[in-house]
């Protein structure tokens, strides 16, 4: 919010439980990934990162919400969508991303 002065709601959920560092530092870059391709490739109207603790494992959840239509991260921008996708599933995770009808959504889910 105060970098791009974009409304950004945070959510946790769920009760937390210990993470090995792998997953720790898996679920901050995505993060961070997921965040600054909202910058460079979207016109967001609000941001919204949701962190659940599941019995399965941990869930992190950022989604855009534009005003106009959704444009997707170029796969070979950065560390991107496939390095996202790649750290996921060294862990034994997985990472689904694309266009809603309102933006775009990165999902994380990294097993316990």
């Amino acid at each position: 919010t105060r970098d791009q002065a974009v409304p950004c709601e945070i959510e946790v959920s769920g009760e937390p439980h210990p993470l090995g560092s792998q997953a720790r530092l898996a679920i901050y870059r995505v993060a961070q990934e997921a965040l600054t391709n909202v910058t460079k490739h979207a016109s967001p109207t609000r941001v919204s990162l949701r962190l659940a603790y599941e019995s399965t494992g941990t869930r992190l959840i950022v989604e855009d919400f534009a005003a106009g239509t959704p444009v997707i991260p170029d796969e070979t921008d950065g560390y991107g969508l496939s390095g996202m996708r790649e750290r996921a599933e060294l862990l034994g995770g997985t990472l689904t991303a694309g266009a809603t009808g309102h933006g775009f959504r990165v999902e994380l889910a990294v097993p316990a």
